[in-house]
């Protein structure tokens, strides 16, 4: 059985950070940590911190990286093609909003397809690039963290450096709108949603 949390550390930007937790292992990932936070570590002291995974590199899903890295020393793992985002303050975009942070390389480099065991359950990585080229999302049986690639009734912007509305359709459309119409959806922003609700009433897949 999985237990997923969800954290608003960073209310500006209204990123969600999820808490995966493999109840009878106690074994978790921690997804997209916004920003560091005492409170979310001393609920994360009381597991067994396998990852820190980034769903993309921009700056609201990976500002909390090297706090978390520092005190649990998680294996951070983010898709290779947004492996540079972590150390280019340009790329993940802080070095335009004045919040700098510091370079932290990722000890795991994803690929679609990849798995991540959890109390010896297995979490698909599935790559969703066009929000950014490395974007990707993380499911298991009926639950999907969908980071920026999907969220309730929209999908993650296109308009930033290497971004792209077609690939993001297509993205959607050929590995998400696959899964179960149960399949619940935990996006990177906004409330959950449901993969048989998005196919029906999204006004942004064509």
């Amino acid at each position: 059985m999985i237990k997923i949390e969800i954290f608003n550390l960073l209310p500006e930007f209204g990123t969600n950070t999820y808490l995966i937790i493999e109840e009878s292992s106690q074994e978790a990932i921690l997804v997209d940590p916004s920003a560091p936070s005492m409170e979310l570590l001393k609920k994360v002291e009381t597991l067994k911190l396998r990852y820190i995974l980034n769903t993309h590199g921009h700056l609201d899903h990976i500002g909390g990286n090297s706090f978390f890295k520092k005190h649990t020393q998680a294996t951070l793992a983010i898709h290779q093609a947004d492996a540079i985002m972590l150390t280019d303050n340009k790329k993940n975009l802080s070095a335009f909003l004045d919040m700098q942070l510091p370079p932290l390389p990722a000890d795991l480099l994803l690929e679609d397809g990849d798995e991540l065991i959890l109390g010896g359950l297995s979490f698909k990585v599935i790559h969703t690039p066009g929000h950014t080229p490395g974007c990707i999302c993380l499911f298991h049986d009926k639950y999907l963290i969908s980071g920026d690639t999907l969220f309730e009734q929209s999908i993650g912007r296109t308009d930033f450096p290497g971004g792209s509305f077609e690939q993001i359709n297509q993205s959607i459309k050929t590995k998400l709108f696959v899964l179960d119409d149960d399949t619940i959806v935990f996006p990177g922003h906004g409330p959950k949603t449901s993969i048989g609700i998005e196919k029906k009433i999204n006004p942004f897949i064509r």
